[in-house]
């Protein structure tokens, strides 16, 4: 009977069908994804670092397996897609990465070689250090977004569900202004080829027009502006923080809560990265290293709350560095010296000397963003919530409804996550409560 509510529109929808993954910027994150989950479909490789893949999630008595617990999309059924301005197939982008070792890569070469991504929408002034061989070309930002809008129901034709995930460089710092601040003013300046509105947040407003999930993966301003949080909400399709917290800025909010727990104080917090990818070079821009900046200084402030604990957290001097160093290529070090004061006042120091590699974090960050933002859009009391703050666990800028206090602790983090689970395993369409951190199962 037409208009009548069926039962199913109470539960979450269950995962069936492929998961079109769309990835605008198909280099080295996106490729160490897609070969690690390949990898790991063939049971070539185990899936280390992801959450949804090797954690576990307590259930009343008894600890399930989060893909046992949580009706997520099987590995099996990702089919993937997206845009690079470079060219070539996807084992090119990866050989030219060198994330992964060769060997590796020879593995599933084929299917690598069956991927090549679109033409992207691309602009030199928003990502100075890069030159787009590949790219759209329209008659203003508006014929572009349409144009990604085409790509993406080309998709839907071969896909059941689409999530986006932007794995594209670091664009330029950009401030929020009026055309910003509503959907139709932001619809208007795609028109007018605003220069406040960046290719990022052209591939944003399509995913979202065409009610596909949006994650970003980068620092840049994109998802996190009233007009697109309005058609977030508006077409059902769940976004959520931005970029992804992978290395220092990991480690970052380990250390803190615990200085914080034990009332230790905090002079100052150097910081510094070399890296040699296309990220380094990218961030060698002061335009673009500007917008990472500010992604990376604003976790201390929230964790440390100096202005609850001003004789411990006052004065604190926060530096970071980021150093663009070829011969270290993908293989990134995040050194931190720390300056502590205890008992009485008497200063102490910590040294933290991380050496990571970039994308090998990044990509099961990535894959947990797919499955879960599915997860959000089959869950009836997470749909048309637009921002998906349970998710802040992956990112170094969480983003929270309504203009609140983005929480930074990576254990609140993790159990915000989990409790959310739980809440929407128990009921799918009531609203998500605050529950106070259960540390023992974070």
């Amino acid at each position: 009977m037409s208009g009548t509510a069926s039962p199913h529109d109470n539960q979450i929808a269950p995962a069936q069908g492929k998961l079109g993954v769309m990835i605008p910027g198909m280099g080295a994150v996106a490729t160490t994804l897609i070969a690690g989950v390949v990898a790991v479909r063939r049971g070539l490789a185990q899936p280390v670092g992801s959450l949804t893949q090797m954690d576990t999630l307590k259930m009343g008595e008894t600890t399930v397996p989060v893909k046992e617990a949580v009706p997520l999309a099987a590995l099996d059924d990702l089919v993937f897609t997206g845009w690079d301005i470079f060219g070539g197939n996807l084992y090119d982008a990866a050989r030219t990465a060198q994330v992964l070792d060769p060997w590796q890569l020879e593995s599933i070469k084929p299917f690598l070689e069956s991927i090549e991504p679109m033409p992207a929408v691309f602009d030199q002034h928003y990502v100075k250090r890069l030159n787009g061989k590949t790219v759209k070309t329209g008659r203003n930002k508006c014929d572009l977004a349409n144009q990604i809008r085409n790509d993406i129901a080309a998709f839907k034709q071969k896909t059941d569900r689409q999530v986006m995930i932007w794995c594209g460089s670091t664009e330029i710092f950009l401030k929020e202004t009026d055309v910003h601040q509503t959907l139709a003013a932001f619809e208007r300046g795609m028109v007018d080829n605003d220069p406040s509105i960046s290719p990022s947040m052209l591939y944003a407003w399509a995913a979202l027009k065409e009610g596909v999930p949006f994650a970003n993966g980068a620092p840049n301003l994109t998802a996190d502006i009233p007009a697109l949080r309005e058609l977030s909400q508006q077409m059902g399709a769940p976004i959520c923080g931005k970029d992804f917290k992978t290395g220092q800025t990991l480690i970052k909010t380990v250390l803190a809560p615990a200085l914080k727990a034990r009332s230790l104080g905090l002079n100052g917090w150097y910081s510094t990265n070399i890296l040699g990818n296309r990220d380094g070079e990218v961030l060698d821009d002061p335009e673009s290293f500007k917008t990472k900046e500010e992604s990376k200084l604003g976790v201390l402030e929230y964790i440390l709350e100096p202005e609850k604990h001003p004789e411990l957290y006052r004065d604190i001097f926060h530096k970071v560095r980021i150093n663009y160093y070829p011969p270290r290529g993908d293989n990134k070090e995040g050194w931190d010296s720390i300056d502590l004061f205890g008992w009485l006042g008497y200063p102490m120091q910590l040294k933290v000397d991380f050496l990571c590699r970039d994308s090998i974090l990044a990509a099961p960050l990535a894959l947990d963003l797919c499955l879960f933002l599915d997860l959000a859009q089959r869950t009836p009391s997470l749909k048309h919530a637009g921002v998906q703050d349970w998710l802040s666990f992956y990112f170094k800028a969480p983003d929270v409804k309504d203009s609140g206090r983005p929480e930074h602790d990576l254990f609140l983090q993790a159990a915000k996550l989990k409790s959310t689970l739980r809440q929407i395993l128990a009921n799918p369409t009531a609203a998500i409560v605050e529950e106070e951190a259960e540390f023992a199962e974070a």
